[in-house]
């Protein structure tokens, strides 16, 4: 009986055996349709970026300086009929492919592979959505030539491409820090302006490969899946178009400051302070996130850190851990260190930050100039700056009060700025820098399209939900731009800051009442009776 009984249970044990190995119709069903999806995103988005080199080979920004897509002409016919459905078409698709894949990313190499196949197109062509690239190519030449961009325009300093730099800026100094123009000098010694314009792009790709290398940092940090932070950051719309093609700066701020963040992280005061400084000598808007990197040093926390309910409340009941998941922590509990164990890491990070802003300072043979010449980039007016916006909305019934908005703004920004930082001493430090960048882009006294770009960088490795609030900000700011870079928020001028007035009302009046809501149902819950107390507890 007992061989019988053994073959018996080896029959049985074999058949389980099948069953668990036997393939599951409905998982190869989901692969099969899911490879057609993923197919049709990753072609539909290089589709539409070949459309947009089209686009850019048609009516890209040109030297001299002369736009001429503008609404009223496209509707005319006075561009033909190529031009602007390549622009239309193209512009769809990606973003279009870009909203669709933020749930259907299988893995990052895919999300890297399909990012990088949409920006290759644009490699070769007129740069696209403005002509800052001239500017930038006018300021590598004077830096080349032993001139100081920070002492005029190009309407003072002169330049061999001055015609393709737009009126606007010709006669503003340099806005940069002395790193990017250094770099933009060693790309202008090519003598050629196309050569300049390599450069540039070179230059901007060397940001995105930094973003590409630092986002697996961040994203384990967050707790978030690597391929969707992948495909939200280096997919998205923004970086073909705008810092590819169009070569922004902005590329490598960004690239140094998440790098930063990334050694921050690691517990890398030097390094962190080292690139963080280098972010903040090509634009000085990365300074904002120094303090929390400083928190990011200082973090005991394991990793990763759960942010999901920053935003999202919990619906079903978890054990909360204090510091994790929004939750904040007492002061007892708090995880960073105290400031007498965290002296030595803020010493290093801010000994890296000044290091490496007093040496490019020396090495660009500008000093510190460059500091006083900041204030240059308000030049533009344009209500997709929420501070402006109020200021245009008021002069459209009283005196100008741009100036004064802006200022308010600023100081605004100041106090936002200091909040965020108060708060993250016990939360998500990283999260909350993410928050910083969404907070100076929006109080800022100019936006530009590109500009969304900031905060998406950090906020795509740190947020679990309500994706809608990076997608859209995003997906809009990529489409706002014609090709030669005439920007559709003029066509609305007086509409548009009325407009975005009575959203940042209603914005408030809805916080107000949510932070009601919440007050009274705290109040409740502190009313209710304890129901598992007394003696059958």
């Amino acid at each position: 009986m007992a061989p019988s009984t053994a073959a018996s249970t080896a029959v049985n044990t074999s058949s389980r055996c099948r069953a668990h190995t036997r393939p599951n119709p409905t998982a190869r069903h989901d692969r099969v349709l899911a490879m057609p999806r993923l197919a049709v995103v990753r072609y539909a988005g290089l589709g539409g970026s070949v459309l947009l080199a089209v686009a850019a080979w048609l009516g890209g920004a040109t030297n001299p300086w002369q736009p001429t897509i503008k609404p009223g002409t496209i509707f005319a016919g006075d561009d033909g009929v190529l031009l602007p459905i390549a622009w239309l078409l193209g512009t769809g698709l990606l973003i279009t492919a870009w909203v669709l894949g933020v749930r259907a990313v299988p893995s990052a190499r895919w999300a890297y592979v399909t990012a990088g196949l949409w920006m290759l197109p644009l490699l070769a062509f007129l740069p696209l959505g403005s002509y800052d690239a001239y500017s930038y190519a006018c300021q590598g030449w004077q830096q080349s030539a032993g001139l100081d961009p920070y002492a005029g325009g190009v309407d003072v300093l002169g330049c061999p491409w001055a015609d393709a730099v737009a009126p606007t800026w010709r006669d503003a100094p340099a806005p940069y820090g002395p790193l990017f123009l250094v770099l933009a000098g060693v790309a202008a010694k090519t003598g050629s302006l196309a050569g300049t314009l390599a450069g540039l792009r070179v230059i901007a790709l060397v940001g995105v490969a930094l973003i590409a290398v630092s986002l697996p940092v961040l994203a384990r940090r967050g707790g978030v899946p690597l391929g969707r932070a992948v495909w939200l950051v280096l997919a998205c719309p923004l970086v073909p178009i705008h810092l590819i093609s169009g070569a922004h700066n902005d590329a490598l701020m960004v690239g140094l400051m998440v790098s930063g963040l990334a050694f921050a992280i690691a517990r890398k005061g030097w390094a962190a302070g080292l690139l963080l400084g280098l972010a903040v000598a090509v634009k000085a808007t990365a300074v904002v996130v120094a303090p929390f990197a400083l928190l990011l040093l200082l973090d005991c926390r394991k990793l990763p850190v759960d942010n999901s309910a920053v935003l999202s409340p919990p619906r079903r009941s978890v054990r909360h851990v204090p510091g994790w998941a929004g939750e904040a922590m007492a002061p007892r509990e708090a995880t960073y260190n105290t400031v007498r164990r965290g002296w030595r890491p803020a010493a290093a990070l801010a000994g890296g930050l000044v290091l490496a802003l007093a040496g490019v300072s020396l090495v660009s043979g500008r000093g510190f100039g460059w500091v006083t010449a900041l204030s240059g980039s308000g030049v533009s007016v344009q209500w997709t700056s929420l501070p402006t916006a109020i200021g245009m909305t008021i002069d459209l019934v009283g005196p100008d009060a741009v100036p004064v908005t802006r200022v308010l703004g600023i100081v605004a920004l100041a106090v936002v700025l200091a909040y965020l930082w108060w708060k993250a001493r016990h939360r998500d430090a990283l999260l909350y820098a993410g928050y910083a960048l969404a907070a100076t882009v929006l109080l800022a006294p100019v936006f530009h399209p590109w500009y969304a770009f900031w905060p998406l960088a950090v906020l795509a490795a740190t947020l679990h939900t309500h994706l809608k609030w990076l997608v859209v900000p995003c997906a809009v700011a990529s489409a706002l731009c014609l090709p030669d870079g005439y920007n559709l928020a003029l066509a609305v001028k007086a509409q548009g800051a009325v407009a975005m007035t009575a959203f940042i009302i209603y914005l408030a009046w809805k916080s107000v009442h949510e932070a009601k809501n919440r007050a009274a149902e705290r109040r409740r819950a502190d009313h209710v009776p304890d129901r598992l107390s007394g003696p059958d507890a």
